[in-house]
């Protein structure tokens, strides 16, 4: 962790915004180049334009693609297009838009040209999907590279169901994308817009909240509430929530300004919009004795922040733990087998709970794409993943959404206040009552790009290792127990302790996770032999 850590961005931490846009015009990527070509990870294309790796022909190739691909499934009505407050999003508005009114792909943009939420474009494609009147399907596109810095762009495609494109999508229009730069473009469909029509995002996602959060009980009790955009897209969203619904609400910080100049640093001193992150909330939590909720979004707000006067800002491990705990008692009209949903990197406090609730777990690998057939069928009540992603059904056990929802967790936390009158943070110590307190950390070991290969494709029998951290292993998984996906690596599981290890997308590490309910001390002797189990496994 750098000095720097918790403290404002300076004039030397910001990025050049002329640059930046200019740079997204005139660097062409070379597609010989592996990290300029189109590559999708678990949440989109990403990259920046100073790297070439997130430039016009990289957006007109994807969008045609889509354009594809949506074709090919037989989509044939209208497309969402959003974007968030990134400088590249706007660009790359206006190239996406271009390529899908010149292959004649009816269009729905904003209403009142604002940012978009990626819940409120999920959101959007399921209400229309969900219409009888509707014969056709919609999809979307939401511009955005989540929480990442200011340089950075983003590009991702949500098809019908609302949520993240699997795997066999996005390797299609990806390898179909990286072919059309290949090609030149020359089969690149673009026109200048005439007109385009129009959707109002916001109104349709604020006026749909009281089907989802008790919002009378959050009017009613009073509640002081403090919402912290980030300078993200749910600026405007939080404003018109607390106007529709009478709250007493204050948008914290109202700014918007691409180079993110009013954020503290996260961890390793860049500008990272990370509500889960205590060096980039170390702003927001100047305020945290002001209000009775305290809440932070990142850029495209699908992730939640939350502090509380007593705690600070809460572990998002802690507070879904929490929200399983409330949500599995407070909504009736859910099925009453609706299984606890999580991916497998996440606390196994959720285990405990889910068990005390009599509810199935249903545990699969990390990315929220796994969460959406159960979400929209009913089954799984509640999705959630470490990083502070999560979801869950309506009060009906209806789909809300099928990407995460960061404005929805933290009305969550509002609504848990005000219907129990107990903090979140309190209501986790109570949970460490009864089941224990856990540890839980991240580290980054070393990898080639060969070991990283290995370990992505690992069986669980590979561990030759029969004990961890003086526990005997009862578990050496590849695949999710939940839907027997694979994980893209291992965990391996004792009766007190766990720990994942899966490669790194980006960088030459791979990334271990891990877990103990005997404390902190136990937590490095698991993270320790952790690393060795792993490194014997990878070379044979």
């Amino acid at each position: 962790m750098t000095e720097r850590a918790g403290t404002f961005a300076t004039d030397d931490d910001l990025v050049d915004i002329d640059s930046l846009i200019a740079a997204y015009y005139e660097l062409k990527p070379d597609p010989e180049v592996a990290s300029q070509r189109v590559a999708f990870g678990t949440s989109g294309h990403r990259g920046s334009s100073l790297n070439t790796a997130f430039n016009e022909n990289h957006i007109a190739a994807t969008t045609q693609a889509i354009v594809e691909y949506r074709a090919s499934i037989g989509v044939e009505g209208p497309l969402f297009l959003g974007a968030d407050t990134h400088a590249l999003s706007a660009p790359a508005r206006t190239t996406a838009l271009d390529v899908l009114v010149g292959n004649k792909v009816h269009v729905l943009v904003d209403e009142f040209d604002d940012f978009v939420p990626t819940p409120a474009l999920s959101h959007a494609i399921l209400l229309y999907n969900n219409d009888p009147a509707h014969h056709d399907r919609a999809d979307g596109i939401i511009i955005t590279p989540s929480h990442n810095p200011p340089s950075d762009g983003g590009f991702k495609y949500n098809p019908p169901h609302g949520g993240p494109a699997d795997s066999d999508a996005t390797t299609w229009i990806a390898d179909r994308a990286n072919a059309l730069i290949e090609g030149g473009l020359t089969e690149v469909k673009r026109a200048e817009p005439s007109a385009v029509d129009t959707y109002d995002f916001r109104g349709s996602y604020v006026d749909d909240l009281a089907n989802i959060i008790d919002m009378d009980a959050i009017k009613n009790s009073g509640i002081r509430i403090g919402a912290d955009p980030l300078g993200g897209a749910s600026v405007h969203y939080w404003q018109a929530i607390a106007d529709r619904y009478d709250l007493d609400l204050t948008v914290v910080n109202p700014l918007v300004d691409p180079t993110w100049r009013f954020m503290t640093l996260d961890w390793d001193g860049k500008i990272r919009m990370d509500p889960s992150s205590p060096s980039a909330m170390a702003s927001v939590l100047q305020h945290q004795g002001d209000y009775d909720i305290l809440t932070g979004n990142d850029a495209d707000a699908d992730r939640h922040g939350i502090v509380t006067p007593d705690a600070g800002l809460m572990n998002p491990n802690h507070f879904l733990a929490v929200a399983v705990e409330y949500l599995y008692q407070h909504r009736t009209g859910w099925n009453p087998d609706a299984a606890v949903g999580k991916t497998l990197v996440s606390s196994s406090m959720i285990d405990r709970v889910a068990a005390s609730l009599d509810r199935t777990l249903w545990e699969v690998p990390v990315g929220f794409k796994w969460f959406v057939p159960g979400l929209v069928d009913g089954s799984v009540g509640f999705g959630g993943e470490e990083s502070a992603g999560a979801s869950f059904l309506r009060m009906d056990g209806t789909v809300w959404t099928t990407d995460k929802d960061g404005i929805l967790l933290c009305l969550l936390a509002a609504e848990i206040r005000a219907v129990t009158g107990t903090s979140p943070s309190q209501l986790y110590a109570q949970l460490t009552e009864r089941f224990g307190a856990p540890a839980y950390r991240r580290i980054d070991a070393a990898a080639s790009t060969e070991q990283k290969a290995i370990l992505k494709k690992l069986d669980g029998d590979s561990i030759r290792a029969t004990e961890l951290a003086g526990e005997q292993i009862t578990a050496k998984l590849s695949h999710a127990p939940g839907n027997d996906a694979a994980i893209g690596g291992v965990k391996v599981v004792t009766e007190n302790a766990w720990f994942a290890a899966r490669p790194s997308g980006t960088e030459d590490v791979y990334k271990i996770y891990a877990e103990s309910f005997r404390g902190a001390e136990h937590l490095e002797q698991v993270l320790t032999e952790a690393k060795s189990i792993v490194d014997a496994a990878l070379k044979g």
